[in-house]
């Protein structure tokens, strides 16, 4: 009697869990024929945005690093490339004042002379054709060299500059590009700017405080003889001032490939008075050298950063004959 009472109770166990099963599928297929509420599907709308948007970012996180140098060098590129149009177009508008300014003050001179218009015509060619001449020969004389020594330091000779072993570059928030109010580039010069002829007001490359280096690998092997740094002039700084500019520096040269032991080749002491192009005697190395490194120690006086124009390196180069 014990045992048909436990088996009844295990029988009306299972049908009762037979039966709750039946009307749970019978719910669930009830509900899959209705269609969602608007609120449910704009809640899945959302969470297959952010889901997509999540895939998204986890698939550039993905991007070979390869790519993601090639992105950056790509963006300095079009930094440096838009710097140029931009001075270029103020050279363009400059040039064009100075024209006007000179065919205005010709005309007036022709006229008031009482010559002859067809004369006075062929007066103002000439003196056109000398001033231009006069142009020709004094843009000549600026483009020479001063020091008249090679600089085996330059950028279009085939120096660069090692960045593993140079500075960081002082960062400005305030010096950005902007497009219709919106900043959208940094505006701040690359350390191989200091390897470059092109000196003018702010074309040079910064670093914050006042103690920095630059790892420099020569166009090609020389035993260093002198070294050139240049600085604008205070006349031509737009603060009216050069606190930022370089004091005292030191120079050395770097064995194995711009990896190995230094050699103190010098320290100086650059006068933000004296000419803006200033030449220093390094010591005498018995060896040739591939790289050299420029420390900076000292500046006059700015307290967040310090400004490089340009760097020279001069020498006796290697015979390969």
């Amino acid at each position: 009697m014990l045992r048909l009472t436990r088996s009844w109770k295990a029988v009306m166990g299972m049908v009762f869990i037979l039966t709750l099963l039946l009307l749970g599928f019978i719910n669930h297929m009830k509900l899959k024929e209705k269609a969602f509420p608007q609120k449910s599907r704009q809640i899945y709308a959302v969470i297959a945005e952010y889901g997509s948007r999540l895939y998204n970012y986890q698939a550039r996180l993905r991007m070979p690093k390869e790519q993601l140098e090639l992105l950056k060098k790509e963006s300095q590129t079009l930094e440096n490339n838009f710097r140029e149009i931009l001075f270029l177009i103020e050279q363009i508008d400059v040039l064009k004042a100075l024209l006007r300014d000179m065919r205005d003050g010709l005309h007036n001179y022709s006229w008031n002379a009482d010559i002859d218009p067809a004369e006075g015509w062929n007066h103002t060619e000439v003196i056109d054709e000398e001033m231009s001449n006069l142009v020709n020969y004094i843009l000549k004389k600026l483009r020479e060299d001063q020091v008249q020594m090679a600089d085996y330091a330059l950028k279009s000779a085939g120096a660069s500059v090692v960045e593993a072993g140079t500075s960081e570059s002082y960062k400005n928030n305030k010096a950005k590009l902007y497009w219709h109010g919106i900043g959208f580039l940094n505006y701040e010069m690359p350390p191989d700017i200091i390897l470059q002829p092109d000196v003018h007001p702010g074309k040079c490359w910064a670093f914050p405080g006042s103690q920095g280096h630059a790892l420099i690998k020569l166009a090609r092997k020389i035993i260093p003889t002198a070294v050139t740094m240049e600085h604008i002039s205070e006349k031509v700084s737009p603060s009216g001032n050069i606190s930022s500019a370089p004091k005292e520096f030191s120079v050395y040269g770097v064995l194995k490939q711009c990896e190995g032991e230094e050699i103190f080749l010098g320290q100086f002491v650059y006068n933000k008075t004296g000419t803006t192009v200033q030449t220093f005697a390094l010591q005498h190395v018995p060896e040739f050298l591939l790289c050299v490194k420029l420390k900076i120690l000292s500046n006059w006086g700015h307290p967040n950063y310090t400004c490089l124009y340009r760097f020279r390196v001069h020498g006796t180069p290697k015979d390969d004959s």
